[in-house]
């Protein structure tokens, strides 16, 4: 009997149906820009699927440096993730090669950098993710209620809901939230979500991520984000800082003699307001009376330190203090955010050290900097210099795009108008063209050896500033003529070096897996998701290449020390993690051969004198600015001792640096 024609359809339509995948929803794909400084520097692109999953593809370009990673997410009804697998290559272009799996109630990673296992039921936050696991782990957080999240592979996070608002911008209309999220960095991580908690953007000074299309916002939701920042900071400034009505003497110190550079056992040094009143032997001078007492006795009493390359973010006026850096030079950054924070700082509304700033200047291109001002004509250059000495910045600071025919008018404007120059070497020149020029400083310790790689170095923008210093450093001749006539030069003109020996540590030594030697003196002091970081590793190195970078590294101390000896000013600066990393660099600097005393000169009276303030700042006498540290035991035999600070005063305002470390998930100094 044959079946009906009908039948026989309805049949062949349900094979079909059996044979086809099912037809869910669509894909819903969501698009992000990152701008830097104005500039679109790079994309994000999430598409979620059903069933948990998501991919995410995030890159950006930093001056030839930056991330490129795509991420695929599995994640269970909770929001927790079951797998997670990143490729691709990190910011410094090291590959990424990352992975997480839940399997029958055990959870494990593994990366080029940790592999680990544990019981299932955490948030597993990635080493290179995109900024999209921010909003994944608010999610989960959201789920949980007022309930920590754990996370893999320590510590856990909680949620703050910070505030809401309707967008709109060209006939569209979105609602979002700010949320801030605490226990994965020294401060809470601020992120914008729409109301299908999907990631909406992270704005930022100059900008930030934000969904294509709506960039626009970024200004108006940061300035959201920033109110929020300062009211948390200026409550822990009323916390934490303290600034007595009433005298306070320093009692039975050993006393650092800037000048000298020499220990002044048991003296007693007084401080009334914001100024330094007596200083003298303990046992001939007279406390008054209704002073306050601090027993000093097996302590040092310091100038308060200085940083000299910084790139100041509200986080690091506290972590400054607490490391009893109270003076920072400032080598480049938003205009409008350092105006901001410099101003609370210095009222006193919130905690943070004195600024002095330099302007940056750079060419336009592939490889210019993230931030400063711009400048490929005479004119451009000349505005910017002056708009520069105008906002009261006491230095240039020149990059690695400005076409180097403009350097000598740029230094001929600054120096007219009272600054000093400094920088990067420009793309085309070596650093003693740039100090013929009359540069009278050079940033980072790298730019001295490229003086002598000139034929080996393509481009100086890129990367290759780096990697060519791995290369070829431990190879140079540092008792050639070649080396010998350069610092003859620097020598003749004055110049200064500020060798950021902190900066290149992690960079050229660091390895995949192993605790970063820049980061091992304070790692069980930090955050546990903190801690990861210095894990990271640096620059990629295979084979031979892994000691001939380790051998680089120390041809860079063994080039400041040889700086040291013929009388070039070395600055101590770090650019690289505020206040703790100054300590690690003063560390380095007598790890190249300078002594204990020499290292804290830098740290205080040179730098002092390098900003002119040596009236006022540097040094511990009568009539100077109160800007004080006390730390335990003896820097000047064992520099390591500058980490151990109890007490750290600026402008007459004591803070204790365990609370202000403590503010910020760190431990103080045992």
């Amino acid at each position: 009997m044959s079946t009906p024609p009908s039948l026989r359809v309805l049949r062949l339509l349900l094979a079909l149906a059996l044979a086809l995948p099912a037809c869910g929803a669509p894909p819903e794909t969501l698009r992000y820009s990152l701008v830097l400084n104005g500039a679109r520097a790079g994309t994000e692109v999430d598409t979620f699927a059903e069933g948990g999953r998501l991919e995410s593809v995030y890159a950006f370009n930093d001056r030839g440096r930056g991330p490129q990673v795509t991420a695929r997410y599995l994640l269970d009804g909770d929001g927790l993730p079951l797998r997670c697998d990143l490729t691709g290559n990190d910011y410094l272009k090291a590959p990424v090669d990352e992975h997480f799996a839940v399997a029958q109630g055990r959870a494990r990673w593994r990366s080029r950098t940790e592999h680990g296992e544990a019981p299932a039921g955490a948030f597993y936050l990635s080493n290179n993710g995109s900024p999209v696991e921010s909003a994944l782990l608010v999610a989960a957080l959201v789920r949980a209620g007022k309930a920590p999240v754990r996370l893999f592979p320590a510590g856990e996070a909680r949620l703050e809901k910070r505030g809401d608002l309707t967008l709109k911008d060209h006939g569209q209309t979105v609602h979002v939230t700010s949320y801030a999220v605490t226990g994965l960095a020294f401060e809470p991580q601020t992120v914008w979500l729409d109301d299908d908690l999907r990631l909406f953007g992270a704005p930022g000074a100059g900008g930030g991520l934000l969904r294509e299309g709506w960039e626009g916002v970024n200004d108006q939701l940061y300035g959201l984000d920033l109110k929020a920042q300062d009211e948390r900071f200026a409550r822990l400034a009323a916390q934490l800082a303290r600034k007595p009505g009433h005298p306070v003497a320093f009692e039975h110190v050993a006393l650092f003699d800037a000048e000298a550079g020499v220990l002044r056992a048991d003296q007693t040094v007084i401080v009334e307001g914001d100024r330094i009143q007596a200083v003298g032997p303990s046992a001939g001078l007279a406390v008054p009376a209704q002073a306050e007492r601090i027993d000093g006795r097996g302590r040092t009493l310091l100038p308060g330190l200085f940083d000299l390359h910084v790139h100041v973010q509200p986080l690091d006026g506290l972590l400054n203090l607490a490391s009893g850096v109270t003076s920072v030079r400032d080598m480049g950054n938003d205009l409008d955010q350092l105006r901001h924070l410099q101003a609370q700082w210095d009222a006193g509304e919130t905690i943070g050290p004195r600024v002095w700033k330099a302007g940056f200047i750079d060419g336009r291109g592939p490889f210019q900097a993230p931030t400063g001002l711009y400048a490929d004509t005479p004119a451009e250059a000349l505005a910017a210099v002056n708009r520069y000495a105008d906002l009261g910045y006491v230095q240039i600071k020149l990059y690695s795009s400005l076409k180097p025919e403009l350097v000598p008018g740029i230094v001929q404007a600054a120096h007219a108008r009272g600054l000093r120059v400094s920088g990067h070497v420009p793309n085309g020149m070596t650093a003693a063209q740039f100090v013929a020029e009359g540069a009278d400083e050079l940033q980072h310790i790298n730019f001295v050896f490229l003086n002598f790689l000139a034929d080996k170095v393509k481009d100086t923008r890129t990367p290759e500033r780096f990697t060519a210093i791995g290369k070829y450093a431990a190879g140079l001749d540092q008792d050639g003529r070649a080396v010998a006539d350069f610092i003859r030069l620097l020598k003749e003109r004055g110049t200064a070096v500020d060798v950021t020996l902190a900066t290149f540590e992690g960079m050229f030594t660091g390895r995949p897996g192993q605790v970063s030697p820049d980061f091992a003196p304070v790692l069980d002091r930090l955050p546990a998701q903190v801690q990861r970081g210095a894990y990271a590793g640096g620059l990629e190195v295979a084979g031979a290449e892994d000691q001939l970078y380790k051998d680089a590294y120390r041809a860079m101390l063994r080039m400041t020390r040889r700086l040291a000896d013929a009388g070039i000013p070395i600055l101590a600066g770090t650019d690289a993690t505020a206040g703790l990393m100054l300590h690690r660099e003063l560390e380095l600097e007598v790890q190249a051969g300078l002594a204990p005393a020499r290292a804290l000169q830098i740290a205080t009276r040179d730098a002092a004198r390098l900003l002119r303030q040596e009236k006022e700042l540097g040094a511990v006498a009568p009539g100077m600015k109160a800007d004080l540290l006390l730390v335990e035991g003896d820097p000047v035999r064992d520099i390591s001792a500058i980490r151990r600070g109890r007490l750290v005063m600026k402008d007459g305002r004591i803070h204790v640096c365990a609370d202000l470390y403590g503010a910020l998930g760190i431990r103080p100094a045992p």
